[in-house]
């Protein structure tokens, strides 16, 4: 037997393997023969690109044109998440994405969109830009719609300017985590979120103040939030402020934040969750294997993406969506981050040297509403 003729059998076996099917159903895909399901189709060319094969020529895509995809900075791992949803969609539906990341000091969301437009897209999702910041200029958006050119937004959604949007709920997201925590009894609940800037940061705040003020009406709500930065520095500083202001249970803004509540409970000799209960957001990959493993707020970033995606394509295709915001529920992912309150509140030791921790369905609502 010929080497060429076993390595072809090697790779038809190994194809067959990681598609679940037979090594005839492989051939027929591999050599455009009918009579393969559509599903089965697709899980032999999964395995083509799984296992680092070329497709043959014959069973390439042709792109159905170009669209643009402008994310944040990759340090945040939902980003990529959702980045890798919206890609997989476009690329099942024909079009060639256009990934474009952002980060301090290189290039700008205008200067992406100059290039994008350069390169002939025939629309542009944008996840947490600029629209998602209450005191940026819309400008950039209505001159793209005054185009022409289909866009929608992913988290963030921007009163007057003429685009779908689909986002997490963010109220649903506070009132899971709130109503987790006081079934714990927890009292002295806080919240650290990102900069209060931004349309994410603000809901939580609005749904956690009025939570808090059900509870207790004369009590100042506003102390028991810290806005800082959504990172584990930025969860670490305003973790420090609430655990010191007795605050037993911290709700935060994303999963990176809660990493840094932790970071600052046990420099202070507290324990997660026996002391300190954290409940981060995001449900980002590799965040059940922390220690303790991440109480947190899943968002369904393949729902959204999928739902970005058809959007831009009815919009693509000449069909107007709803300009009602689509909000997704996330889901309350309960780990060991969080358990019941202690006796009494905890008394922070004296600072010891930072150490390092290691099903949706969408609900359309009235844009603008918390």
């Amino acid at each position: 037997m010929s080497s060429t003729l076993r390595h072809v059998r090697t790779r038809l076996k190994d194809l067959a393997e990681q598609a679940g099917v037979s090594t005839a159903t492989v051939s027929r895909v591999l050599n455009g023969k009918p009579g393969v399901a559509a599903e089965t189709r697709k899980a032999v060319l999964a395995a083509l690109d799984v296992l680092g094969y070329d497709r043959p020529e014959k069973l390439r895509n042709r792109s159905q044109g170009l669209v643009g995809l402008i994310v944040p900075e990759l340090d945040n791992p939902v980003f990529p998440a959702l980045a890798q949803a919206i890609e997989t969609t476009l690329s099942d539906r024909g079009y060639t994405p256009l990934l474009c990341t952002q980060s301090p000091g290189g290039t700008t969301e205008d200067e992406y969109i100059e290039m994008l437009i350069e390169h002939g897209v025939d629309g542009i999702v944008f996840v947490s830009g600029r629209h998602a910041d209450t005191t940026a200029s819309t400008e950039r958006y209505h001159r793209l719609r005054g185009r022409g050119l289909p866009i929608v937004f992913v988290n963030g959604y921007a009163a007057g300017v003429d685009a779908p949007a689909v986002s997490t709920d963010d109220a649903v997201a506070v009132t899971l985590a709130v109503r987790h925590l006081r079934s714990l009894g927890h009292e002295r609940i806080g919240l650290a979120v990102g900069p209060d800037r931004y349309v994410p940061s603000r809901r939580k705040i609005a749904t956690f103040t009025a939570l808090l003020a059900e509870q207790r009406p004369d009590e100042d709500a506003e102390q028991h939030v810290v806005s800082t930065l959504f990172t584990v520095e930025g969860g670490q500083v305003a973790g420090g402020e609430l655990i010191d202001s007795g605050h037993t249970a911290v709700v935060c803004g994303s999963d990176l934040m809660a990493l840094g509540v932790i970071r600052a409970a046990r420099s202070r000799g507290l324990r997660v969750p026996e002391d300190v209960s954290v409940v981060g957001f995001d449900d980002s990959p590799l965040i059940a294997f922390t220690d303790p493993p991440l109480t947190t707020l899943r968002q369904p970033v393949v729902a959204m993406g999928k739902a970005a995606v058809s959007a831009l394509m009815a919009e693509i295709g000449g069909t107007r969506v709803s300009r009602t915001e689509l909000l997704f529920h996330p889901e309350l992912i309960v780990r060991g981050s969080t358990g019941p309150a202690p006796a009494a509140p905890a008394a922070p030791a004296a600072p010891a040297a930072p150490t390092t921790t290691g099903s949706a369905e969408p609900t359309p609502r009235a844009a603008g509403v918390p």
